[in-house]
């Protein structure tokens, strides 16, 4: 099958439109419609349906387009193993881990990253759904759980409790509970238990609204819950590692937590080479490390 065709076809599924894809790949519409034309025929098949609107793949072009996706996506990261050189880290990262995460714990940190590495360009993808890391949707994740994608490389970063927090001025005026049975007359933040989450965090607040929380605020992120929480508006359910990034919250209930929540850095082992990956895992652990110390110091101290 001709490389150069399957490469036209796949600009033309993308784009849904010959004139688009053309554009794209600097060749005239008459040129693409004719190599269009000719893999149809090499295939003695119909791979798009043609309307005023633009083009619309048929189940045979589902076929094909599925096929060069994943083409493309190992002929990327084939690219990328051959940019990385020996002695220098840059290009493209394309990073995924939960909103919470990615926003409070990652994001913080990387002004570090970028000064150490000033050429990388990364793409920081927040979500909680789980991207497919052999299909490259990303290069590397940042999960709160052991992947369980076959052929990535996996290393467990550190555990992270669920714990309870509330600003100082929110407990001036509410007072601080005693106990859990106190919870009851205080508004609850926290992530839905039917939202996408890690288990562990939804058992603790399935836990808590039993105690006759009447008030609520629920939040689809933790970084929707922190800021709920600095603004005084109840006492929030937040992961442990937010206290690194701010001094202003008071933990309530301390002997109140969540089991531990493992997170876990993975990558494909076909990127096992990859500069740009061991320079951000390199990063990661190195910031792990410095939370760990400061945790010990504020325990000690």
């Amino acid at each position: 099958m001709d490389w150069d065709k399957l490469r036209i076809f796949h600009a033309v599924a993308s784009a849904g439109s010959l004139t688009h894809a053309g554009e794209t790949l600097h060749l005239s519409q008459s040129a693409v419609s004719r190599q269009i034309r000719a893999l149809e025929e090499s295939l003695n098949t119909t791979l798009f349906h043609r309307h005023a609107r633009g083009l619309i793949l048929t189940e045979q072009g589902e076929l094909l387009f599925d096929a060069t996706t994943a083409m493309k996506k190992r002929l990327d990261a084939a690219a990328a193993r051959i940019r990385d050189s020996e002695e220098e880290v840059f290009g493209d990262l394309r990073v995924t881990t939960t909103t919470g995460f990615g926003s409070l714990w990652l994001a913080p940190r990387l002004p570090k990253l970028y000064e150490k590495y000033p050429e990388l360009k990364i793409d920081l993808m927040l979500e909680e759904r789980v991207l497919d890391l052999p299909m490259r949707e990303a290069d590397v994740a940042i999960r709160m759980k052991e992947p369980s994608q076959a052929d990535l490389i996996r290393r467990r970063l550190m555990g992270v409790h669920m714990r309870l927090y509330a600003s100082p001025g929110y407990l001036a005026e509410r007072g601080t509970p005693r106990d859990i049975t106190e919870l009851g007359g205080h508004r609850l933040i926290c992530q839905n238990p039917k939202a996408v989450q890690v288990s562990a965090g939804a058992r603790l607040v399935q836990m808590l609204l039993a105690h006759s929380v009447t008030s609520t605020l629920t939040v689809n992120n933790y970084f929707g819950v922190l800021q709920a929480v600095l603004n005084g508006l109840g006492i929030g359910v937040l992961p442990d590692y937010v206290t690194d990034m701010s001094s202003h919250l008071v933990r309530v209930l301390p002997d109140l937590e969540s089991t531990e929540v493992p997170v876990f850095l993975a990558y494909p082992e076909e990127l096992r080479h990859s500069k740009r990956i061991a320079a951000f895992r390199d990063f990661v652990m190195e910031e792990i490390s410095a939370h760990r110390k400061r945790q010990k110091e504020r325990i000690s101290g």
